[in-house]
């Protein structure tokens, strides 16, 4: 109880503090989505932004030194995930937000379906950890912002993963959702969907979503997450039952937007 308590104490002291400008600008120029938030969901979004900010361990790693511009756009883009939603995220399970110059190599463990497993190092541009880091490239999020590329965005893609993570340390595909019948119609929903990318992806097809989509039910959910903020009207075109999902989940209407 104290601890909430204190916290909570310590939220209202950061947002007593006015917002820069220069954050403003800083948001407007890197992320557009922000603009055409309503205006509530703007206030949200910043006050999100001051508290990642803020209360999040942040990490310049291989030489990288991280500026406050590359703070506030990070928080920023996290922070639009859940601008919709009905109470605040503050991401608290976050301990860290580590950034490296660019793409970083890790250990990686596959199990493949014979029961083998490959260990060996891989090449990322982001990670995100149960109760630990998320870990992203700053030159992937520099291409988005530059390129405005389609579909793709590393922040948002790590942080979908820490949503995933909310009920349980394995990302599973499946946030945390109101109700039994919700889960239910997400699951049917989302399962249906990921089957028939695997079967597109493994007989070659080009594909709307990308087909690292297809490695799991986690990576399904957290490439459509991609999807659904940067390329939402093709998204909802093709895919509408898996917009819908979506846009229930996460309180916003992107394809709308430009309407």
């Amino acid at each position: 109880m104290i601890f909430h308590w204190w916290k909570a104490r310590r939220r209202t002291r950061i947002l007593s503090a006015p917002f820069p400008s220069s954050w403003n600008e800083w948001l407007d120029r890197d992320i557009p989505q922000v603009a055409l938030l309503a205006e509530s969901q703007q206030q949200r979004l910043r006050d999100l932004t001051q508290i990642l900010v803020a209360e999040k361990n942040w990490e310049g790693c291989n030489g990288l030194i991280l500026t406050e511009e590359m703070q506030v756009v990070i928080a920023g883009m996290a922070a639009l995930l859940v601008a919709g939603f009905p109470e605040a995220e503050y991401f608290d399970h976050v301990a860290s937000i580590l950034v490296y110059p660019e793409s970083y190599v890790a250990q990686s463990t596959r199990i493949l379906g014979s029961g083998t497993v490959i260990e060996g190092p891989q090449a990322r541009i982001g990670e995100a950890w149960h109760r630990g880091p998320v870990i992203v490239s700053w030159e992937d999020i520099q291409y988005t912002i530059e390129n405005e590329t389609f579909g793709r965005n590393v922040v948002l893609h790590e942080f979908a993963h820490q949503l995933d993570m909310l009920n349980g340390r394995i990302a599973d595909g499946e946030p945390i959702l109101p109700t039994v019948e919700r889960a239910q119609t997400w699951n049917a929903v989302m399962q249906s969907a990921f089957d028939q990318l695997v079967t597109a992806c493994r007989q070659g097809e080009r594909t709307l979503i990308d087909c690292y989509g297809a490695t799991s039910r986690a990576e399904f959910f957290a490439v459509t997450t991609e999807l659904f903020f940067e390329g939402p009207t093709p998204l909802r075109h093709w895919h509408p039952e898996v917009y819908a999902e979506l846009s229930r989940y996460y309180g916003l209407d992107p394809a709308g937007w430009g309407a």
